[in-house]
Order: structure tokens, then sequence, then C-alpha cells
């Protein structure tokens, strides 16, 4: 993706340029902001940053924004966490525990029907989860399911999770869009799922087109006729094409051009605070991160406020060094973290690293990331510390060589703190890009992961929280708000706390009115 080519002066020029456009079709604008309720009928034309030549329909290998929004509207899991990032059923009605938590009953959802009008049945849920923990091919929830030792079908409508040792949150390991429930006889080749729209063309790294599922479970939903999914792998033609409304919404605005957007009355901004975080992610098992003094040393450089800030406009909360903000074991009671430039100059002298120098791997992964970078750049000259930028492409960044940088970025979306746990800071998750294997962090882990009683399990995360906030890779500087845009004509999108842009893609309850 290349950096933003539209600076703000620039970007006005071009708003008034724009003619406001009546007529449908390309180059639609709008005349009237929806009222009413909601319309059946009509195109959603979406853009959306990122995605390429590896592009896939897969549900369970879903990497970039364009993958996971085609996966959040043609499947579902069995259950999810919602707008409120509260665990809501999906294709299951219910899913309950046995008093010692190692036996949980996934109730498929009566009358829940595939795009080609199969009924969903327990061999489908079982064959779902053997595709994802295939030995031979894990998918990306494996990671979340290491105690899942059989998946068996005990009814007409009922599941079996038999686990190996106790799980008090497999109801959250289970509710994860990389999850969704497909047929037993699947392929990527014929997506079928349950989700709100069927497949209809997908060119990988252009666009995908979508077509109303009219059996899908919820009443009346969805409301359009048709979705389109347009790849953009650069800012400004994103910005540019929902300025000439050529699309209908965009995701990921760049925060710089906020205020200039909300300024034009054809335009609707949607800022939704979430637990989204842009960590340096420091790479523990090579000089010089393997010192944990170096380690502070670069927590204690970051000027959390200056980099909401300026890399946000202040669109953000100050981070911690933790992630999860949402999880109600989250450590709030950890002093915040604050620049200490004395104190990094003198863990660096200690480590023997005074006149340190590191290469920073950054790429545009997500809005943010590279100005990030260049922030930090200027913030560790004050410590003595010398950050050269490499800066990729997003195709390369997670190439062949990502989890092998040193020094580098990432973006997480919300989580809660055992889900993130599985899926970055133990040895055997499948995105440990710091190469974190503190041998107390995962005793306690482990033991967390199998404690019923949830005073004791948040007892044992708060220890494993607070080596984290000593000893480990992240520096989690702040959690951004997400922030979209589309035109005024578009309804339904809410605020949605999970960090996926757009109302977490879901456009199920999204709706067009008014003279286009």
């Amino acid at each position: 993706m290349a950096e933003l080519q539209v600076n703000r002066r620039g970007f006005l020029t071009l708003l008034g340029a724009t003619p406001f456009l009546t007529s449908c079709g390309a180059g639609q604008a709008a005349v009237d902001p929806p009222t009413g309720p909601p319309r059946r009928g009509g195109t959603l034309r979406v853009g959306v940053t990122g995605g390429g030549a590896k592009d896939t329909l897969d549900p369970h290998i879903p990497a970039t924004n364009p993958d996971i929004a085609r996966t959040v509207n043609l499947f579902e899991p069995l259950a999810h966490r919602n707008h409120e990032y509260k665990l809501e059923m999906l294709v299951a009605e219910s899913i309950t525990s046995s008093p010692d938590a190692q036996t949980w009953t996934a109730v498929i959802r009566d009358g829940i029907r595939f795009h080609d009008g199969r009924p969903v049945t327990p061999p489908d849920v079982v064959a779902t989860f053997q595709r994802i923990l295939d030995p031979q091919d894990p998918k990306g929830g494996a990671a979340n399911l290491t105690m899942l030792d059989r998946v068996v079908a005990t009814g007409d409508r009922t599941v079996e999770f038999r686990l190996t040792e106790p799980s008090a949150v497999f109801d959250d390991l289970v509710g994860q869009y990389v999850m969704g429930i497909v047929p037993s006889d699947f392929s990527p080749d014929k997506p079928i799922g349950t989700g709100p729209f069927k497949a209809g063309s997908f060119t990988a790294g252009l666009q995908s087109v979508f077509s109303r599922n009219d059996l899908y479970w919820r009443p009346g939903e969805p409301y359009l006729d048709e979705l389109v999914l347009i790849n953009f792998t650069e800012d400004d033609a994103r910005i540019n094409a929902l300025l000439s409304s050529q699309v209908d919404a965009i995701d990921q605005v760049p925060v710089a051009l906020v205020d200039v957007l909300r300024s034009d009355p054809r335009i609707r901004v949607l800022d939704s605070p979430t637990g989204t975080w842009l960590p340096f992610t420091m790479r523990t098992d090579r000089p010089p991160f393997d010192d944990v003094r170096v380690r502070q040393a670069m927590r204690l450089v970051v000027d959390r406020e200056q980099m909401i800030n300026q890399v946000l406009s202040g669109q953000g909360q100050i981070g911690n060094d933790l992630y999860a903000p949402f999880d109600e074991a989250y450590a709030r009671d950890l002093p915040q973290r604050t620049r200490d430039i004395a104190e990094a100059k003198r863990l660096l002298a200690e480590a023997g690293k005074e006149n340190l120098e590191v290469e920073l791997v950054t790429a545009p992964i997500q809005a943010g990331a590279v100005e990030a970078a260049q922030v930090f750049q200027r913030q560790a000259q004050d410590a003595g510390i010398r950050v050269r930028i490499n800066r990729l492409d997003t195709t390369t960044f997670f190439g062949d060589d990502y989890l092998s940088w040193d020094f580098a970025q990432s973006f997480w979306y919300t989580r809660n703190y055992l889900p993130q746990v599985a899926q970055g800071s133990m040895p055997d998750s499948p995105y440990n890009e710091t190469h974190w294997a503190d041998p107390e962090f995962q005793d306690l882990i482990k033991r967390a992961r199998t404690t019923v009683d949830k005073s004791t399990r948040d007892s044992l995360l708060a220890q494993a929280q607070w080596i984290e906030y000593e000893r480990g890779g992240n520096i989690i500087w702040g959690f951004m708000n997400q922030v979209d845009a589309y035109q005024v004509y578009v309804a339904g999108l809410v605020a949605d706390r999970t960090g996926i842009s757009l109302s977490g893609y879901q456009f199920r309850h999204v709706w067009l009115g008014g003279a286009r």
C-alpha cells in the first residue's frame, strides 16, 4: 500500500472540485439521507484496504482485510463477539459447559441452512473442526483449540466438544470469525456457508461480488440485493473513489483526513473506539532484544500521548504494553508506563548498548503503522537510539520473512486475553512475532486455561500480565479508534468495538435510502 499522496491541502482542493452528482450507478451521490424503516434492494459497493494475488475464499485462513470481509459475509461460526463485544450465538443457539468445563455442548440453531439449501447438521460441525485442526494443514483457529480432543455428534442438533483439560472460556475460543461452519464436503472453490450473502464472482486482488442469501436465518435480513467488495492497495485511490461516488463506503480513513471528510455533507464518518493495537514487536530470542533491559528501555522512550495525537490525530486511547483492554481480567491496576529518557539511558548503559542502532521493519499494514514508525524513530533519538526504517510493501512484509524480523510492527483486532495469548504469545502460537517463550508465563497461562473458578483464574492472569508488562516483547503504545466513512444514503452502519472495519464488515443490516 502506498503512503497517502493526497495531503490536507490537496484533499481540500479535490473536495471542492468534486461535483455533487445525482445520477444512479457509477458516480452516484446522495441527495437525501435515509429515513424510515430499512428498505430492501440495491447494491452496496465497499472499498476495502489491501489484499492481493493471495486473496482467498477459505473461511479458515483469512489474512487480509478483504479476506476478513468475505469471511464475515459468507460464513458464520457457532458464536461471535457482536458490536458491543458481547458473545452472541450464530450457528449455535447455545453453547454450554459441564460443571468441570471439560465437556462443552453446542446446540445447532433450529432450521438454519447453508446457501445451497441443505440443513446444517452435527456432522458438518464435526467436519468443520476436523478441517481446522488438520495436523497436516492446521488453519488459523487451530492455536485456540490445543485442548480439544474430540468433536462428537450426539443428536439431531447437538455436538459435544470433549477436551483434554478444562477450559472455562471455550465458548470464547470457538467464537472467532476464523471458525466459520461449513458443509462436510466443503471446498474453497465452492464457498458455501450460512452467512447473509452467497458467493458470486471473485477475482483475487480486485473484487468480489456476492448476492443476498434468501435462506438466511435472521428474519428480513440482509436488506441488500448485492454486495461488491473492491480491493484498494492505496489510500489515495480509496479516498478518491469515495469522493467521486465510485464506492458507497470505505474502511480505514487516514485519521488526518477525518475532519475534512466530516465537512463534506455527502459523507458520514464512523468512529468506533476499539481494542485494536499497533505494537512494535521486539524479537526476544536474538540480540539486542534478548536482553530484558533493552526491551524495557525501548518501552520507556515512547511518548504515548504524542503517539496518540500525532499518529492517530487523537483518535485512540493510551496503552500500557498489554492487550485485551475489554477483558474483565485486564490488569488495570498496573502503573501506567510513561516516558523516562534518563531511565532508558541507564538501562541501555547497564546492558552495554549506549549507542544502540536498530532496524525497524514497517509497512502500511494498517492505517497509522508507517506514521507510528516515523514518530518512534524521532522519539528514540532522545535516548541515543538510532532507528533505521526499512519500509516494505504489505505483501513483502507478510511474505516468507514474516515472523523473522528482529524489530518490526504488527496489528491486532480486539480479543480477550486468553484467545490473544493463543494467537501470539506462546511458543506454539501461529503468530508469535516476538518469539516470546517465558517459562513462568507459560506455566501461568496453562494453569489459567484449566481453572474453572473465575477469581482464581483472574489472579493467575494478573500475574501473567505483570510478566508481559515487565519482560514481554511488545511495545503497546495505544488502542486505535476504527475510522471509516460512507455516503450519506447508506444506513445501518454502527460503531463496533471489535476493531474490524465498517461495523465488523457485517453488511447484513446495511440498507440504502434516499434518492441517489
